[in-house]
């Protein structure tokens, strides 16, 4: 169906359904005050306008997004066969007693005492039809489905066809005067009385059954369905208890009042329906039925016990006193017992969310009372689903040494929400809950309770990451006096104790055989150089010697000569006061891109590599780019990546290693100057 078809489907059964709606509340401003015989059976006729209005509004959005669903027809009818019986109650009204001798007299007093019985298929049709707009499967429930129609036709089909003096005998009214003289038998069937009785009292008792029938296929379809579809059918329960609620109110009111209650309760059923079969992913229907449910039992409570306590001080101080004791009383003892019993009731119902020093302090006693960082994500996770009852929760946290945490809450059902997690205007991970209908109160308070958990994790992981580094640091420096203790006692130990020996063997041969002490003190020459180059070595290997001859910036350019090739082209260029750095800043710059170029040459194929080192606002910042094939998302950190990343850390800077849209790899490092410096 085209654009301009739905349009049109839309429009033309909305203008319909506005006219008629107007025109019978104008025969009913027309017939005000007209008095109307109860054997007449006739009443305004707004109440079944504006309850069809409510209906057809529902059925006609329906129809313009979902043209071919059966559900949206059975609104959009049915919707439009109110509207038709309100107007023909007001135009009976009107013709008959306001102006007799109107035209339609008949017609009108006919549809709405005959063929308005035909407005009981609606309900089951719908229920039957609810959710995907076709009767259900399964040879037993489509049969019950199909009896349930048919016999809630049955009432509307003899309705239609009896004789009015079988109706008036059946029912023992007889008709008004002005009622009898109108033409009622334009459909009636000629048969006996003996034959319209049991017909007649077999389709009003069917109308009970065919109510049942719907009820149980509902349940049948909800026990049988997906999530999906279940949450669909949850709507159509939750319009029915609030359907049921409302009905059930025992109210002394002018007749307007139910009426008035009676349309906005099938308004409410035609909305449900349609968010339930075009919308329902947007919202949380489980959260609702637990709030209408709660809050309705509250509510009933609350007028049971204002009901208790004024029966009860009237019984006990008579009836001149009951009104000022039971005022007394409420304002002494109840007032402040049902402000808390309805916090109470709200905070089961929307969790803490509307109460945010209560949230707060929540989420701040699990956080103190968690030992871990992982513990404390179960906290923020547990805390937030509590505060705004969110039926699930995903909190996905990433560490310095480049892991990831993720702790989930409940499980996913409906449209997920996805939220940044900052710590000091840095992503260090996000937030996932499936719930959108977030208040702007809610969104402030989420985000300041967000923050509060990121800085708390983050400064548990930092603590924890630098008891680990000191640890690892005192290990590494003992470590390296153990290789220093070895390389010097096994190798330049007994190197030096061999030359001594040489020496003096020479001097001993100096005087009687001058040649042979030549020989030992040229072997001696030899063994120094070797004890030379070990001593490079080690010297080497506790701080590269050209940082102190070069300079970093050339010695970084000297390390980039070894890497160079045909293939591939390293440039490297630096700013900055870059000859006044700290020697662990230095040392840190050198080994990071000295394994960043590493990686280059093994694994990313690349042919243009820049190295840049700019020194600006008390750190360096160090970044070697690449034009290679990046790295994977499912590619783990290797022992390469984990060493940058601790040379940063271990300066109180960092490491990333990311891959930019253009293509490549970026290792980047800032080193702060200032913190080592003053250390």
């Amino acid at each position: 169906m085209t654009d301009r078809g739905r349009v049109a489907l839309s429009v033309a059964p909305a203008a319909i359904g506005l006219i008629v709606a107007v025109a019978t509340v104008a025969l009913d401003v027309r017939a005000g005050g007209v008095p109307v015989p109860d054997a007449a059976g006739l009443e305004p006729g707004w109440p079944s306008a504006l309850a069809g209005l409510a209906m057809l509004m529902p059925g006609v959005l329906l129809l313009r997004m979902l043209p071919r669903h059966a559900v949206a027809w059975v609104l959009t009818g049915f919707g439009l066969l109110w509207l038709v019986d309100g107007l023909a109650t007001s135009w009976a009204i009107y013709a008959v007693y306001a102006a007799p001798g109107t035209p339609g007299a008949s017609a009108a007093y006919w549809f709405y005492a005959r063929f308005g019985a035909t407005l009981l298929l609606g309900l089951p049709m719908l229920i039957l039809l609810f959710p995907d707009g076709r009767l259900p499967t399964g040879r037993v429930w489509r049969a019950l489905s199909v009896t349930s129609l048919t016999l809630t036709g049955l009432l509307s089909a003899l309705l239609v066809t009896a004789p009015v003096t079988v109706m008036t005998r059946f029912h023992d009214m007889p008709l008004p005067p002005e009622i009898a003289r109108l033409d009622l038998d334009a459909l009636s069937v000629a048969l006996p009385y003996g034959f319209w009785e049991p017909a007649l009292r077999v389709a009003y008792l069917s109308i009970l059954v065919s109510m049942v029938i719907p009820f149980a296929v509902t349940v049948h379809r909800h026990r049988a369905a997906d999530p999906e579809r279940r949450a669909q059918i949850r709507w159509l329960m939750w319009a029915a208890l609030v359907d049921m609620a409302v009905l059930l109110l025992p109210l002394r009111t002018p007749p307007e009042v139910p009426a008035a209650l009676f349309v906005l309760i099938v308004g409410l059923t035609s909305a449900a329906v349609v968010v339930a079969v075009a919308k329902y992913r947007l919202y949380d229907i489980d959260r609702l039925l637990s709030a209408t449910v709660a809050y309705g039992v509250l509510a009933a409570l609350v007028v049971l016990v204002d009901v208790a306590v004024f029966t009860v001080a009237g019984s006990v101080l008579g009836e001149r006193d009951s009104a000022l004791a039971a005022i007394a009383i409420v304002a002494v003892v109840y007032a402040p017992l049902r402000g808390w019993l309805w916090r109470g009731a709200r905070r089961l119902v929307r969790g803490t969310g509307h109460d945010p020093y209560a949230a707060v302090s929540t989420l701040a006693e699990r956080l103190e009372l968690a030992t871990d960082p992982d513990e404390q994500l179960v906290a923020v996770a547990t805390t937030l689903a509590q505060a705004f009852r969110l039926g699930y929760v995903r909190v996905e946290i990433e560490r310095p040494n480049g892991d990831r945490s993720v702790v989930e809450h409940g499980t996913p059902r409906g449209p997920a929400l996805s939220l940044p997690v900052a710590y000091r205007g840095e992503a260090v991970g996000r937030l996932v809950l499936c719930r959108t209908e977030l208040s702007e109160g809610d969104q402030r308070l989420l985000g300041d309770l967000v923050r509060q958990a990121a800085a708390a994790a983050r400064a548990t992981e930092l603590s924890a990451d630098l008891q680990r580094i000191r640890a690892q640091m005192v290990l590494a420096r003992e470590e390296e006096r153990r290789r220093l203790r070895r390389d010097l006692h096994d190798g330049l130990g007994p190197s030096l104790g061999a030359l001594r020996l040489r020496v003096e063997a020479a001097r001993n041969l100096a005087a009687t055989a001058p040649a042979r002490a030549d020989r030992l003190l040229e072997q001696t020459a030899a063994e120094i150089s070797g004890v030379l180059t070990e001593v490079r070595r080690l010297v080497h290997d506790l701080r590269p010697p050209a940082l102190d001859e070069l300079g970093l910036l050339r010695a970084i350019e000297q390390q980039a000569d070894r890497f160079r090739s045909a293939a591939l082209d390293v440039r490297v260029t630096g700013d900055g006061a870059l000859d006044a750095l700290p020697a662990a800043v230095e040392v840190a710059a050198y080994r990071i891109v000295s394994e960043a170029l590493a990686n280059v040459v093994k694994h990313a194929d690349a042919a243009r590599c820049a190295v840049t080192l700019s020194a600006r606002d008390g750190a360096l910042e160090v970044a070697v780019r690449d034009d290679g094939t990046g790295i994977g998302p499912d590619v783990a950190a290797g022992v390469g990546m984990l060493s940058l990343r601790e040379r940063a850390a271990e300066l109180g800077g960092d490491c990333r290693v990311s891959c930019p849209q253009d293509g490549g790899t970026l290792v980047s490092a800032r080193l702060p100057m200032e913190e080592v410096a003053g250390a």
